[in-house]
């Protein structure tokens, strides 16, 4: 089943359950459910879920932002970063919250 979001600037997963696994600059690792991707302006944000054995997807409530940082070259999303500015972040996951309102309880 593919899902809609409720926002031209959202795209959501084309299935739920999407895990990803990212590396940082140590080498250590972790899995994130992909939420969806939000565009604002010439930059995209990316929604994750961090999931491990003890937390199944969205047990957690926590999200995480990532900014995408480069495309492949079927125009995706090939590489992210941790959005650390506390203001792009909050307006990010704002707009997250409007276009995914009919996917996730955001309560």
């Amino acid at each position: 089943m593919v899902r809609e979001g409720s926002a031209p600037n959202f795209c959501p997963p084309t299935e739920e359950g999407i895990t990803l696994t990212f590396a940082d600059e140590k080498g250590d690792t972790v899995d994130l459910e992909f939420l969806g991707l939000v565009l604002k302006g010439d930059r995209s944000y990316g929604f994750f879920f961090p999931v491990d054995e003890d937390h199944p997807a969205t047990s957690s409530g926590e999200v995480v932002l990532l900014e995408v940082t480069e495309l492949d070259e079927e125009g995706q999303p090939a590489a992210f970063e941790l959005v650390t500015d506390e203001a792009i972040a909050a307006e990010a996951y704002a707009d997250f919250q409007e276009a995914a309102k009919d996917l996730y309880d955001f309560a």
